[in-house]
């Protein structure tokens, strides 16, 4: 962290922009949004909630950077990104009335140097496999070394607390564990997915060994964030993973005495690089991990942009503490509508639209996006309590206002689905 005082007009600036976020938080609609998600999140909802992911493009909505110093222009960032988003589409996401500083973790992951290579331009990258068969690969692991920089996050909490603390309260959060617990993704990072699918199929035992292998360092990772006391709860304006706000009076669970563990909070777990395998191989080689992985937290979002609907009935359906699943573009809507229909079933349908409404073209077609999020609502009227969030957009081509529109077109869409 750089040392150097932040200069005189920029910690103005930071102060200017606190105290505008401040504003927002204490508009009369934040506080209604939070009562609504605490609503939503227990299945008692008044209508579907949407959430606009704005991270991808961010850069298209962002002003003019004011700020050189690198503290200084790492907490502008963070502040301008909450204000222009409610300025800018004002989703369901509430504006929050403190300032996030992460906790700084670093890790050697089984002792596997991963290595990716990505594209001159774009989002496309190739992995190296570390190795390309369990035979080669299960001796080269090791229980993974997890280190938390606890110089380096005390040193921006304290930048932070000097600059707008007066301002805006500091809180430590921790993001680590919010794409954590997906224990497919780090294998095909080690062996790439051709071989891991291959591995299934030749060397099954070894699979089953190694899975058992990352389910079981990434449980311990969880036991030793406890005992660093770097578990924070996340029941309150907080996310997890593939677009989950996680307002909720569920959590802490029976037992809480102040120190968090992992079964406190939500987890979000998710399995998208084993999409190409049968129900059957899934339920065999994937989903003992994801169930030993949902028994470690509270509550459980699954899924991101995988198709779950062939996985739901073997397996998904088992999960525990599942509470939401994500229905992807490529999820078989319908039928996943009638499985969560079913009586006492408690989880909600987190619709993920395809992002090409928004992305991809300038002009935005109304009436095309009208009618596409029209067929989700009326799969679900009356029976399955839903929300709808946007991802994965990157591009906006310059028209800023599709975004809102586009908010403004799923409430009025959905607002009688219930």
């Amino acid at each position: 962290m750089n040392e150097t005082p932040i200069p005189a007009s920029e910690r103005e600036c930071l102060r200017s922009l606190a105290k505008k976020q401040l504003e927002y938080s204490k508009l009369p609609i934040m506080a209604e949004r939070e009562k609504l998600w605490i609503l939503h999140n227990r299945l008692e909802g008044k209508r579907p909630m949407v959430v606009m992911e704005e991270n991808t493009f961010l850069k298209e909505i962002l002003p003019p950077p004011h700020c050189a110093h690198p503290a200084a222009a790492r907490i502008e960032r963070q502040l301008v990104q909450n204000i222009i988003a409610y300025e800018t589409f004002d989703d369901d996401k509430v504006v929050p009335g403190f300032f996030q500083v992460p906790v700084s973790i670093s890790t050697e992951f089984l002792g596997i140097k991963r290595n990716r290579k990505r594209a001159a331009e774009g989002l496309g990258f190739h992995i190296e496999p570390a190795f390309e068969n369990l035979e080669e690969g299960l001796p080269m692991l090791k229980p993974s070394v997890y280190a938390y920089d606890r110089e380096s996050t005390g040193s921006y909490e304290k930048i932070a607390s000097d600059v707008l603390g007066d301002i805006l309260p500091v809180r430590i959060i921790n993001t680590f564990n919010q794409w954590f617990t997906a224990p497919t993704q780090f294998i095909v990072e080690m062996m790439g997915m051709e071989n891991m699918y291959c591995a299934m199929m030749n060397e099954s035992d070894e699979y089953h060994e190694l899975m058992n292998f990352v389910t079981e360092d990434m449980i311990r990772c969880l036991r030793w964030q406890e005992r660093q006391g770097i578990l924070f709860l996340n029941n309150g304006n907080d996310q997890t993973g593939a677009g989950n706000i996680c307002f909720t009076d569920e959590l802490p669970s029976p037992g809480f005495s102040g120190t968090v563990r992992s079964r406190d909070m939500w987890g979000h777990i998710n399995s998208q690089d084993s999409v190409g395998i049968s129900p059957g191989q899934f339920h065999e080689f994937v989903f003992p991990s994801l169930e030993k992985l949902g028994n470690q937290f509270g509550l459980v979002y699954y899924g991101c942009c995988e198709p779950v609907h062939a996985y739901w009935d073997m397996s998904l359906s088992r999960l525990p503490n599942l509470r939401k699943i994500s229905i992807s573009h490529w999820c078989d809507e319908a039928f996943m509508a009638e499985r969560l229909a079913s009586p006492g079933c408690r989880v909600i349908y987190s619709r993920k639209p395809s992002p090409n409404f928004i992305g991809i073209k300038k002009e935005f077609d109304e009436e095309e996006f009208t009618a596409y999020i029209k067929r989700t609502a009326t799969l679900l009227k009356n029976r399955v309590r839903a929300e709808f969030v946007f991802r994965d957009i990157y591009v906006l081509n310059g028209n800023i206002k599709k975004v809102r529109r586009a908010v403004e077109i799923t409430r009025q869409v959905s607002e009688g689905m219930y």
